[in-house]
């Protein structure tokens, strides 16, 4: 149990999945168990493929044998559920990151599947995260399915390519710091599109606006999304939820379908992309941090 499960937070459950006499599946939560991160004998499975596999899969769990209306991810989480809804032919909605988002389309019907990168799933079954649903909704599948909790995960890169994903956290930056980086980058966006930064060419940037499908709202300013040539995405956002100063939260993302190269190591595929966030942002100078508090 941890507020923030992940496996920097979990280091003795991922060792104990590591090792030799490994069980089959073992899950980390918080004290209210809404969040979940689930681990495989020898893997670690990241939130958004979590929740790739689950929406590929969920005809296969009693409850959701009709299909799925839809799935929806919060902006900042992989694409891996993308892929696969295009595959089942169901509308995919990206939504700034808090559940409350996704509680307007529970409600409304549009969706059966939620979840976000910082470890939280969900359905329509309750209008809040629900990390013990999740844990059990593994276990349904690799009952069912036969296969280990690796083996669905490959199966999920195997068919849609493994997006690579990595979330970097700048944690305690003085909160006028953190507004001028942000303010900077802002001030970027209109002559982003066709530049070269750190060797990769950037096709598209914004600042995230979300218009809700369902009551009309719109949500502005909801982070910096850098979308390179190849799709790969660097997405910049201030979080206020740390104890002192605000934290810059870079989220980095590269599709790769070649099996050959998907276990290459995350930070190392990712490098590129973390050279073109540094010097995109300025981080070091706006931050005084060579390198992140945390990467996940």
């Amino acid at each position: 149990l941890h507020p923030d499960p992940n496996p920097v937070n979990a280091q003795d459950l991922v060792e104990h999945l590591m090792a030799a006499d490994a069980p089959d599946m073992g899950a980390a939560s918080d004290g209210d168990a809404d969040r979940n991160m689930i681990l495989g004998r020898g893997f670690v499975v990241s939130p958004s493929d979590s929740l790739a596999v689950l929406a590929a899969h969920a005809h296969r769990v009693p409850g959701y044998r009709r299909g799925l209306a839809g799935v929806a991810r919060s902006m900042p989480t992989s694409t891996a559920v993308d892929r696969v809804a295009r595959s089942l032919g169901i509308a995919c909605h990206e939504t700034p990151t808090g559940w409350k988002f996704f509680g307007n389309l529970l409600d409304a019907g549009q969706v059966t599947l939620c979840g976000e990168e910082s470890y939280g799933t969900g359905s329509d079954h309750v209008r809040e995260k629900d990390g013990l649903w999740a844990v059990l909704f593994w276990l349904n599948l690799v009952a069912v399915t036969g296969q280990s909790v690796e083996e669905l995960v490959r199966g999920l890169w195997r068919e849609h390519g493994r997006c690579v994903y990595s979330r970097h956290d700048y944690e305690g930056i003085p909160t006028e710091r953190a507004d001028a980086l942000m303010a900077a980058l802002r001030d970027r966006l209109g002559s982003l599109a066709g530049q070269t930064v750190a060797g990769q060419r950037i096709a598209w940037a914004d600042d995230f606006c979300y218009t809700d499908p369902v009551d009309g709202s719109v949500s502005q300013r909801q982070g910096i999304r850098v979308v390179l040539e190849d799709s790969s995405r660097v997405v910049f956002r201030l979080s206020g939820t740390g104890t002192e100063g605000a934290t810059l939260r870079v989220y980095l993302e590269r599709h790769e379908p070649d099996p050959a190269r998907q276990d290459m190591p995350v930070q190392q595929a990712l490098a590129p992309l973390v050279r073109l966030a540094a010097e995109l942002a300025h981080i070091a100078q706006h931050t005084g941090m060579a390198t992140p508090t945390v990467m996940t």
